[in-house]
């Protein structure tokens, strides 16, 4: 008997059309829980006018209503504690409160219901398997429990069936000894993280390539779509890397890529609804073929902090052509977040175009860099300098760093002032790599 290629079948290649019918009258319950418990939107509602949950109409009035953001959400908590005015369920309903990072502001606290948790589960399982994790994997976590989001990865796991493997962070010597000794089949963590294990895993002697991994789930921060990224971690373990992207405030892993490798699927259908935006006019896009914009997403049956069209801040290019496995529905490439976007005289830049660049001069480079701005804030003036780590047992001369300079300003048009630092000077992460630095930025 064929193993099932998708985790849940009827959802995973519904058509959109027959999705938004379906959607629909789950929708207009949200909105109506909303004006029932949520203090925050009933504010919302009634500063943009609107006075009952049939006044706001449905999906196809979305585009009228505000847009959510994280300040908002970061100064109701403040403000209201512990969770701020969008709390919509009762305290003693929250079974978990996760956070995010804090890397752009102070930590947003996250709350779920068990129902909500259930949710992210049952979304992150469908990413999960269409990244190739089996429920007779054996598998290592490169997540711990708390208090990121991603936390719940673990969760997800242990409901998916697989062999764990619980390490964590923190602790790369424990997680190296459990690839080599267990021969795990697949390894969740971000792109960065992978690339800093291989490197510690051959500085003990051990190949990463030789360890039996099958499936690298890369999430977290953009990297595991650049094909030149993917690349380097895919020869380093001689193993697939399958992306995937979630949002602590929203869901885990709310995209998930198959075995095509051709972007990430949007797998929260059913929970979530996404919409697409141009991010300088706010007006809504198609989904279409080659189309780039930010997502938009609208819970639609979330209970402690449900949000409503809420901005993600990230630039991702569509995909509509069909793929071998069924999947329906819009496919993304995640380019970057506005949070690491800078802007050098008027051209938008992220760190991640810079990294696609900079590793197309492998192997004279590890394709680590570091941004570091002149002055704080978005708009920086030309050279951009950029901090750019040397290959292991390299000692380029100039001429290198000339060159990646010219590249840069041919395929970006921006200029930038190139660094060559050695070898394993610039920090590397067990989660998120820093890729922007204002350390001596001047205000």
């Amino acid at each position: 008997m064929t193993a099932p290629e998708l985790f849940d079948p009827e959802a995973e290649t519904r058509d959109l059309a027959d999705q938004k019918r379906k959607d629909e009258p789950v929708y207009r319950k949200q909105i109506a829980y909303l004006f029932e418990r949520s203090e925050f939107y009933r504010a919302k509602f009634r500063e943009a006018g609107f006075k009952t949950p049939e006044t706001v109409g449905g999906l196809d009035d979305l585009r009228h209503l505000p847009f959510t953001v994280k300040d908002e959400l970061r100064a109701s908590q403040a403000e209201h504690l512990p969770l701020g005015k969008q709390l919509a369920a009762p305290l003693e309903d929250v079974v978990r409160i996760y956070s995010t990072s804090g890397t752009s502001g102070t930590p947003l606290y996250i709350p779920v219901t068990r129902g909500d948790l259930d949710r992210w589960i049952h979304t992150s399982n469908r990413s999960y398997f269409a990244a190739g994790i089996r429920p007779h994997h054996r598998v290592v976590t490169t997540y711990n429990s708390g208090p990121f989001a991603a936390g719940a990865v673990h969760e997800s796991m242990i409901a998916l069936g697989v062999r764990m493997v619980p390490v964590g962070s923190g602790n790369t010597d424990r997680l190296i000894t459990a690839l080599s000794r267990f021969q795990v089949q697949a390894m969740p963590g971000t792109p960065s993280y992978f690339l800093y294990i291989a490197e510690a895993a051959r500085a003990r002697g051990i190949d990463p390539a030789a360890c039996g991994i099958e499936t690298l789930v890369a999430g977290g921060e953009p990297g595991g779509g650049e094909p030149e990224v993917r690349a380097q971690i895919e020869e380093a373990f001689n193993a697939k890397v399958h992306e995937v992207l979630g949002l602590g405030e929203l869901s885990i892993s709310m995209f998930g890529e198959g075995p095509e490798q051709d972007g990430m699927n949007f797998l929260a259908r059913d929970y979530i609804h996404m919409e697409l935006i141009d991010p300088e006019t706010e007006e809504p896009l198609p989904f279409e073929d080659g189309v780039m914009g930010e997502p938009v997403y609208t819970h639609l049956m979330q209970e402690a902090a449900p949000l409503l069209r809420y901005r993600s801040r990230d630039h991702v290019t569509v995909s509509m052509v069909p793929i071998a496995s069924g999947r329906t529905g819009p496919r993304i490439r995640c380019v970057g977040r506005t949070d690491d976007m800078l802007i050098v005289r008027g051209v938008n830049v992220f760190p991640s175009a810079l990294r696609e660049v900079i590793n197309t001069f492998r192997p004279d480079v590890s394709g680590i860099l570091l941004v570091c701005p002149k002055k704080k804030g978005v708009q920086q003036l030309p050279p951009l300098p950029v901090q750019v780590e040397a290959a292991e047992g390299t000692a380029p001369g100039p001429g290198l760093a000339q060159a990646i300079d010219r590249e840069i300003r041919a395929k970006l048009l921006v200029t930038t002032k190139v660094e060559l630092v050695p070898f394993n000077s610039l920090p590397r992460t067990d989660y998120k790599t820093k890729l922007v630095d204002y350390t001596d930025a001047v205000d």
